[in-house]
């Protein structure tokens, strides 16, 4: 690697960027960010980066508002540090459930933020697992998509889980659910889930397949309020499940999540480290595997001008 500068755009992706450095055995970028008293911030680079390869990182713990100005503000202080190129890096895609003009009057609020990085200065996105794949295309700028699946495969594959059925939480999310089955060499289950009411809100009624017997692995994107995983556990467990696993890429667990969790019959909910888990989130049924090794190997690769997609093959 030659000419490269990783920084930390704010206190709370200091860790993850410090697990990349120490990987990548490079010193973490030097930077000041704080906020004056009427409430603006400030962001000064403490080292040279002229004609540098520069890698901002930036997780997405509340307020995630907060997160994007430090991000948008310190891709401005390096374009006018005169570096050779800015690569974004967002663990986790801010706003990327606003991905879509679904009902009248809204934004695509997942769009406009793809807009405004480009619009700092920005040459390039690293980021993982997009809620939508469409996201990539909302960037005029290169945009390489890694993904948590072969993480959490290599998990669930050192427990050696028995009588293993992998359950899709609906038609939506089958297509992923077939590719963990292709994995693991199991049966696939789907929920069915029915609109009760006016209130336009889907209920899991009953289960296409068959869970009875058996130890159900339950994989999506990302985990927020945790209600319709809850669901779906309990819909797994009412038709004879035995046990039931959670994997997720993202764990946003917002609002009532951790004590859904908590209060639940998952037997353990494993997802990576896109997002901080902070220590009043960290319970006895969560695990977290680290990212930051896949990250690493990818800005090395995007450094040196090679394939991004070696890493999965």
């Amino acid at each position: 690697m030659e000419n490269i500068k990783v920084f930390s755009c704010s206190k709370s992706a200091d860790k993850f960027t410090k697990e990349i450095c120490d990987y990548l055995k490079i010193d973490v970028g030097q930077l000041e960010s704080l906020k004056f008293k009427n409430d603006n911030n400030f962001v000064q680079i403490l080292e040279t980066v002229r004609d540098k390869d520069v890698f901002l990182i930036q997780t997405t713990e509340p307020p995630v508002n907060e997160r994007i100005m430090e991000l948008l503000i310190t891709i401005d202080a390096a374009k006018r540090a005169s570096c050779r190129r800015i690569t974004v890096v967002l663990p986790y895609y801010i706003y990327s459930r606003s991905d879509k003009k679904d009902q009248p009057r809204i934004p695509v609020t997942a769009k406009l933020f793809a807009q405004l990085i480009e619009a700092a200065g920005a040459d390039r996105v690293l980021t993982c697992d997009l809620h939508n794949p469409a996201i990539q295309a909302y960037f005029n700028i290169n945009c390489d998509v890694l993904t948590g699946r072969f993480l959490l495969e290599k998990y669930f594959d050192l427990k050696n889980i028995e009588d293993k059925v992998i359950v899709a939480t609906d038609a939506g999310s089958s297509k992923k659910a077939y590719k963990y089955a292709e994995h693991f060499g199991c049966p696939i289950a789907l929920v069915d889930k029915r609109r009760e009411g006016n209130d336009d809100r889907a209920i899991a009624t009953s289960v296409i397949g068959n869970v009875k017997g058996k130890n159900a692995l339950v994989f999506d994107d990302e985990v927020d309020t945790a209600g319709s995983i809850i669901e779906t556990v309990e819909v797994c467990k009412k038709f004879g499940a035995k046990d039931v696993y959670v994997g997720c890429t993202h764990g946003v667990l917002s609002g009532p999540a951790i004590e859904r969790i908590k209060n639940s019959q998952i037997k353990e909910l494993v997802m990576t480290n896109t997002i901080p888990l902070p220590p009043e989130k960290q319970i006895d049924k969560i695990s977290v595997v680290s990212m930051s090794e896949l990250f690493a190997e990818a800005i090395k690769k995007i450094n040196e001008a090679t394939s991004v997609g070696e890493l999965f093959e």
